[in-house]
């Protein structure tokens, strides 16, 4: 199918939302992780959410060029021609942006879609994330609040990150301490700034104790039950019905999180999960696996010839694409998304 449309991709988060399943959000940075997101979302049958970060967009740019918009564009332009080769609807989105890369990185990117929307046609990213979490909260609304009115105009849903998630993702470091914690407090601020909707859709990513990186379950406490008390603050202050789930959330750091953990998320309101470090992990072990057990063929050891079957590329990337798209059939099935592609 084509990258879903605006349109689409509210439909999307909608049935996450009332059918009580989240999207994995895979990220990507090559053509090859991209193809293998792709396999993965359609042998699990899900819609789904691919995403490039900053160094992930500079490093598809080319290693003598780190343009970070050269590199979403790229990224944009292969995935749409290849999407269209999949049975599921896929968004595009860009992770995590800090302040001090707005200007080079989401800033522009939102202009450019602006440019296609004014000439009728679709916005080239459908969400971006704005990281603000190492500002103040006030800088960090206000700063959203004049990402959200753009993307808005451009039909863009943005992604805003209230608290902080420990560990370290392409140069944007969280400290571990009850900075990871969201308040009630700041789940009133984000609705206040940024309304209910009415100013533009956006996703909200409160944190409960999330980190990036490896991590074994039990190293660091999650408490998904922050994103129920919330939405339930959000509730009260709006005047909802009673259950209601006013925002839109997203779980970051998830690697090594139980699927109790991940359930819990989910039902109190989780429709996009980040998932990266493990698709890294599930590509590179085949790739280490066809090295170690071809030795002789993708070396040229002691003056032979190795084995050009072997070292071509595409031996070892077919076993890495095939471990990612694996890995991506389980988040899916993890976060109850597997079959539920709309018009699937």
């Amino acid at each position: 199918m084509p990258i879903a449309t605006p349109e689409v991709y509210a439909q999307m988060l909608d049935a996450a939302k009332d059918k009580s399943f989240a999207y994995p959000a895979i990220n990507v940075s090559s053509s090859q992780t991209l193809n293998a997101a792709l396999k993965g979302f359609a042998d699990a049958g899900s819609d789904g959410i691919i995403q490039i970060s900053t160094g992930g967009a500079e490093y598809l740019s080319g290693p003598s060029v780190k343009n970070m918009v050269t590199g979403s564009v790229a990224f944009a332009a292969y995935a749409a021609e290849v999407a269209k080769n999949y049975p599921v609807n896929i968004a595009l989105h860009t992770d995590h942006c800090p302040k001090d890369k707005l200007d080079g990185f989401v800033r522009p990117l939102i202009d450019i879609s602006a440019e296609r929307v004014a000439r009728g046609e679709a916005p080239l990213f459908q969400s971006h994330m704005w990281d603000g979490s190492a500002v103040p909260l006030e800088e960090n609304l206000q700063i959203a609040q004049e990402l959200l009115e753009k993307c808005a105009a451009a039909h863009i849903i943005l992604e805003v990150e209230i608290g902080v998630v420990g560990g370290e993702e392409d140069g944007v470091v969280g400290a571990i301490d009850d900075k990871l914690y969201s308040t009630p407090e700041d789940a009133l601020a984000t609705v206040r700034a940024l309304g209910a909707g009415e100013k533009g859709r956006y996703m909200t990513a409160l944190t409960f104790g999330n980190v990036h990186g490896v991590y074994k379950p039990g190293n660091v406490k999650l408490r998904p039950e922050i994103l129920k008390h919330a939405q339930e603050a959000v509730v009260a202050e709006l005047g909802l019905e009673s259950g209601a789930r006013p925002f839109d959330l997203v779980f970051h750091g998830g690697s090594g999180s139980t699927a109790e953990e991940i359930g819990a998320a989910v039902d109190y309101g989780v429709v996009k999960m980040n998932v990266d470090t493990d698709t890294q992990y599930a590509f590179t072990r085949p790739v280490a696996a066809h090295m170690f057990a071809n030795y002789d063929g993708v070396l040229k050891v002691d003056g032979e010839v190795g084995n050009k079957k072997q070292y071509d590329p595409r031996a070892w990337g077919k076993a890495g694409e095939a471990g990612m798209a694996a890995r991506i059939v389980e988040a899916c099935e993890n976060l109850r998304s597997a079959g539920t592609a709309l018009g699937g």
